[in-house]
């Protein structure tokens, strides 16, 4: 079966990676950022009740599923849109909307049997004509350019009677799957997804007050296992000091996306901690097109000039997985550590690349910093002291997270930038693909050719080893030309009370309420 298939990409990376630990994020951005936690098995489950759950950054400007940028939209939403499949905590995929899945001998076509009795949270029937509009929708809209991308590449989507959808694909992709698990489906006949979303998840939309808070319920008519509580209101704490405020009085049921030294002042009585992944290529990502920034000799003496381990030790006590390249364990055979230990902390190599690129004295660097994650501009703070080392000389800037996605990821205003990036699919080209030259979403105005043909066949290529081989050399390419300063896969630390429980870390950077309880 094909959900088998997408399992084994990860399944290396589920079986040698530990649990790993905490914070930040954004767009496209888990033990390897997947599975329970340890804290949260135990008590008997309560049906009820409800759940207040900090986050650290507001929502995008539109709810509606095919135009949420940042992933901390789609972390929250995870919990009311479903596509026809929906991926489980093991990097598998499982049955939504459609109750079964079979793919052709040659790959080239899906068929999607869907589920009796789905309804919408407006009370609507799930129908072929919803599926052929959410897909239709989709591909004409989603902001995400890997899923608009694989979705170009579907040749027909048509109905076969009431209850069988057949895509069929102009050539094989084996990420086919994890690209419609992100088709949300929806109402063909409603319009205003932006403000008031409906779909067909164990969560309904209630309200938003920007910038405040999001209210779900307990969607009655779930067709699926029912969701534990009645209702989750989702708080937004952009400024640090004012959840740990709301954590120490007690108001907070859950915080996700602690740091580490957040959990100093956290009341162990009150609170436990659940540790995993974030599943994030976090990195310094630098502005090509900004002069010398441009210069792959200064980036490389960049890289030489950071001791990430030090970084890591000072901003989360030496919590998280290093990487080199943009590529977290989660994706097992496409994560090579090696590149990880590809520029070890060598100030005399760095110096010495500095002078040969025309900087012995260095240069002034702007780094912008979404101010509302504080892991970030901690790390901004260690890297001021390092790159200082090698004469450059670092000012931040800390700028709220509206006006970083609307100046520095959109319209590429920056010199360089702490932030970190996650995967909207399960596919290697959800991380790798917004680095090609031609791609919407390179906001470091990246252009290697060499890059670009080896993606340009990998995203063409049917054979799988054949495939993995030539994603793993494009990411080696990015360590190579010091693309980026990659940092590592930051820990996650979610604090939560005592009584409860069923907190899941998945490979994507998701938050799933549905298995949360509280206990008696």
């Amino acid at each position: 079966m094909s959900k088998k298939r997408i399992l084994a990409l990860f399944l290396s990376a589920l079986l040698s990676v530990s649990v790993l630990a905490a914070c930040g994020q954004t767009e496209d951005a888990a033990e390897s950022g997947t599975g329970t936690d340890d804290a949260g098995t135990s008590g008997t489950p309560v049906f009820g009740g409800e759940l207040v759950v900090g986050v650290p950054q507001d929502l995008g400007d539109s709810l509606d599923p095919y135009q949420m940028v940042a992933a901390g939209t789609r972390e929250v939403f995870f919990n009311v849109y479903e596509g026809l499949v929906k991926p489980t905590v093991n990097g598998d995929f499982e049955p939504a909307v459609a109750q079964s899945w079979e793919v052709s001998d040659d790959g080239l076509t899906h068929t999607f049997t869907l589920r009796d009795g789905v309804k919408f949270h407006n009370g609507a029937d799930v129908t072929v004509d919803d599926v052929l509009y959410s897909f239709e929708t989709c591909a004409a809209t989603t902001v995400i350019d890997t899923l608009g991308a694989a979705l170009s590449g579907v040749q027909e989507v048509k109905a076969d009677g009431d209850s069988t959808v057949v895509v069929t694909l102009s050539e094989p992709n084996p990420d086919f799957l994890s690209y419609a698990s992100m088709v949300y489906i929806v109402p063909a006949d409603y319009a205003d997804q932006a403000t008031s979303p409906v779909g067909t998840g164990p969560f309904k939309f209630v309200s938003r007050s920007v910038q405040d808070n999001v209210v779900l319920e307990k969607f009655d008519e779930y067709y699926g296992t029912p969701p534990y509580l009645d209702k989750v209101t989702v708080k937004i704490y952009e400024d640090p000091n004012a959840k740990m405020t709301a954590l120490s009085a007690g108001s907070l049921d859950m915080a996700i996306h602690m740091t580490a030294d957040q959990l100093a002042s956290i009341d162990e009585a009150e609170y436990k901690t659940v540790e995993g992944t974030m599943n994030l290529a976090v990195g310094m990502y630098l502005n090509h097109d900004v002069e010398p920034l441009n210069n792959q000799q200064v980036r490389q003496a960049m890289c030489y000039a950071v001791d990430r381990p030090y970084l890591l030790d000072m901003t989360s006590d030496g919590h998280g997985t290093l990487i080199g390249t943009s590529m977290y364990p989660a994706f097992g055979k496409y994560f090579d550590p090696a590149l990880s230990e590809a520029y070890t902390p060598d100030l005399e190599k760095a110096k010495s690349l500095m002078e040969e690129a025309g900087y012995p004295n260095g240069f002034n660097l702007k780094l912008t910093i979404p101010s509302n994650y504080d892991i970030y501009m901690k790390m901004a703070e260690v890297l001021e002291q390092q790159l200082g080392e090698i004469g450059i000389k670092v000012t931040i800037e800390p700028v709220e997270w509206g006006t970083w996605i609307s100046d520095v990821y959109t319209a590429r205003k920056f010199e360089s930038t702490i932030i970190g990036f996650d995967a909207a699919t399960l596919s290697a080209g959800a991380m790798l693909n917004r680095w090609m030259s031609t791609d919407p979403s390179n906001m470091i105005n990246y252009n290697d050719p060499t890059y670009d043909e080896l993606m340009e066949k990998a995203i063409a290529c049917t054979d799988d080893e054949e495939q993995t081989a030539l994603y793993k050399q494009a990411a080696a390419r990015l360590s190579e030309n010091a693309a980026n300063i990659y940092i590592e896969d930051m820990a996650d630390f979610v604090v939560m009370k005592q009584n409860l429980a069923g907190y899941q870390f998945y490979p994507l950077y998701v938050m799933d309420l549905s298995s949360i309880y509280f206990t008696e």
